[in-house]
């Protein structure tokens, strides 16, 4: 099993390995990681993108809270299954085919929704869209880390940054742009995906066919393994609740297109500086275990206050922004956990924890609709705030993990031996492999 996570930068050879390496700001990139990063803010723009006209489409298009939600539920499911093939395909075609393959499709799906005329007909390109997402995102997160300066950890943050800004965005094109025309944030991001396809043919080198093919059966059987399950589940219920306060939310607010984009762009703020810096910071003070713990607990008592206040809508408003620090602490510390207690490689760990994460994210603005129809509006909330609750305690379970990852990172922290370094190396490099490099 391997115990690195690649948090720190390694010294050049033939330095003096007694004194720490000098940390290297992700930002300090390459051309064509900065090309996928630029892909990977457009193509997250998409998670939050239709928030602000969810009012709007139910009402225009004559559909319910819980058939509009089908919205997130058929993209977001989609994208779900769709993450078991990532490294079918990948394996045979090269990453950077992938990432093209992805692109086209999303540009292609974003625009067929915008010129649809019913909900139907938008729910089932938003799941053509979310089969380009998948292959998108699961290719780029190996093509940033295969190709990024700064070590493992530099990589995720930028992936974690362009995560957090896309969705920051998202609202506010959505906002901006529904108030002409629900159909303006399809178009949208058909144009700016479309630039992003241009900007990943031209500045990503071409990659070669991996020598070793990923089955369809990888992803699945990396789940038999404990510690990969346990993180799965435990995102499961903590995208239970992060999805139902994104799906459900808009509507009781009762606000309009323009100024639900702006209360989800404060929240995506939140998501992106606590990615950032809020994770980092936290995991350093409390470690791995205690940091997520706390950060699970404080999001499901943020969203049972959205439960028991969802008629106020100064506090309704105040409690889904806030909700964008947890949802950013828990997306960077979860993320760097799972490489790290995974024994298997990291592109198929992201394709497992990718299915199950999304899966819950995937039927939550459903259920939720659902239920509120049958059983009022603050029940949703208190479901979702005992998901995330249900959620620590599958995280407990695999305390022993947690705590064998933070030694891990620790280690890695405080600068390699020889031996490890090359581990390193050769990790990143199967990860460069299995994908192709971006060069």
């Amino acid at each position: 099993m391997s115990a690195h996570s690649g948090i720190s930068a390694h010294p050049a050879p033939g330095t003096d390995r007694s004194t720490p390496p000098r940390a290297q700001s992700p930002f300090n990139q390459p051309k064509a990681v900065w090309a996928v990063a630029f892909a990977c803010v457009i193509s997250f723009m998409g998670i939050g993108l239709v928030d602000p006209i969810l009012p709007s489409l139910s009402a225009k298009l004559h559909a319910t809270p819980s058939q509009v939600s089908l919205l997130f539920t058929s993209y977001l499911v989609v994208t779900a299954v769709a993450m078991l093939i990532t490294g079918f395909v990948s394996s045979r075609i090269g990453a950077k085919r992938t990432l093209v393959a992805g692109l086209v499709l999303i540009v292609l799906f974003s625009a067929l929704a915008g010129a649809s005329g019913s909900i139907d007909g938008i729910v089932g390109f938003r799941a053509g869209w979310g089969l380009g997402n998948a292959l998108f995102i699961a290719t780029s997160l190996a093509v940033i880390v295969g190709s990024a300066s700064g070590g493992f950890a530099g990589a995720i943050i930028l992936y974690e940054t362009a995560l957090g800004i896309g969705i920051a965005i998202g609202p506010l094109l959505g906002g901006e742009l529904g108030s002409i025309s629900w159909r303006g944030p399809f178009f949208g991001v058909s144009v700016l995906m479309a630039i992003a396809l241009v900007a990943t043919v031209v500045l990503v080198e071409p990659t070669p066919v991996p020598p070793r093919r990923t089955s369809l059966a990888d992803p699945l059987k990396a789940l038999r393994h404990r510690g990969l399950l346990i993180m799965g589940l435990t995102a499961l219920c903590y995208n239970w609740g992060f999805f139902t306060v994104l799906g459900y939310a808009p509507f009781p607010m009762d606000l309009g297109t323009q100024e639900l984009g702006y209360v989800f762009t404060g929240w995506g703020l939140l998501v992106a500086f606590f990615s950032v810096f809020g994770a980092p910071w936290l995991q350093a003070r409390l470690g791995i275990a205690r940091a997520l713990y706390l950060n699970l607990a404080l999001f499901a008592l943020d969203i049972l206050v959205i439960g028991l206040f969802t008629t106020s809508r100064t506090t309704l408003i105040v409690a889904v922004i806030v909700a964008g620090a947890f949802i950013g602490v828990n997306n960077t510390i979860t993320t760097q956990a799972v490489m790290t207690v995974a024994p298997v490689e990291r592109p198929v760990a992201s394709a497992a924890y990718g299915f199950v994460r999304f899966i819950g994210g995937g039927l939550a603005p459903y259920a939720a609709g659902k239920v509120a129809e049958h059983a009022g509006v603050h029940m949703p909330f208190y479901i979702g705030a005992a998901a995330v609750a249900l959620g620590i305690g599958v995280l407990a379970t695999g305390h022993s993990l947690l705590a064998e990852a933070e030694r891990a990172q620790a280690a890695e922290a405080a600068g390699h031996s020889p031996a490890e370094a090359r581990h390193e190396t050769l990790e990143k490099r199967a990860v460069a492999e299995e994908f192709g490099s971006a060069g």
